[in-house]
């Protein structure tokens, strides 16, 4: 075979060839690629209540994640004294369990008191409360959240809208250190 016929002959044996393997590599790239691996939210190291721009935030590395807007207790000025002065502690603490067997949305404790805290309330001649957590609406509230804070409110925990409460749930796990803040 020369010239034309070569070349037919040619053609013939190459393109089944080239078929062969081109197809199957573009039907390979038509098949749906799997889902994206669900994005898991970064998770905090601190956080950091500030009383008096009554906002907390979220940090990792010492750097802002997200601040939320907050309520404190009904008598936002000065560190918790007694129990049942309406005030939110002040100082280094641990988030040391989460709950959600509140009248609360979602609520996270607070390791307050601590043994300092014991020590003053007991030279006093006091208790020094507990049950502190930061926590979302009363549940009867709904999911919303209210559109502004009008007052402090709680009994000396720290209070977050609903929406904020479930990011903030999310992103701190059980040990994580908070600091409130005057």
């Amino acid at each position: 075979m020369t010239g034309r016929g070569a070349m037919r002959h040619s053609l013939i044996f190459t393109i089944p060839r080239v078929l062969a393997v081109a197809v199957p590599a573009l039907i390979g790239g038509c098949a749906p690629a799997p889902p994206p691996a669900p994005v898991t939210p970064p998770l905090a190291d601190r956080v950091v209540v500030h009383k008096s721009t009554r906002t907390l935030d979220l940090l990792r590395d010492g750097k802002p994640l997200a601040t939320f807007p907050v309520a404190l207790g009904r008598q936002p000025y000065g560190p918790k004294q007694q129990e049942g002065d309406g005030k939110t502690p002040e100082g280094v603490y641990r988030i040391d369990y989460k709950s959600m067997q509140s009248r609360f949305t979602r609520a996270l404790h607070i390791s307050y008191p601590d043994d300092n805290d014991r020590a003053r309330a007991q030279a006093m001649g006091v208790a020094p409360g507990g049950a502190i957590f930061v926590h979302g609406m009363p549940n009867e509230y709904g999911p919303g959240d209210p559109p502004l804070w009008y007052r402090d409110w709680s009994e000396g925990c720290i209070s977050a809208g609903n929406t904020a409460i479930v990011k903030i749930w999310d992103a701190v796990p059980d040990g994580t250190p908070i600091e409130i803040r005057p």
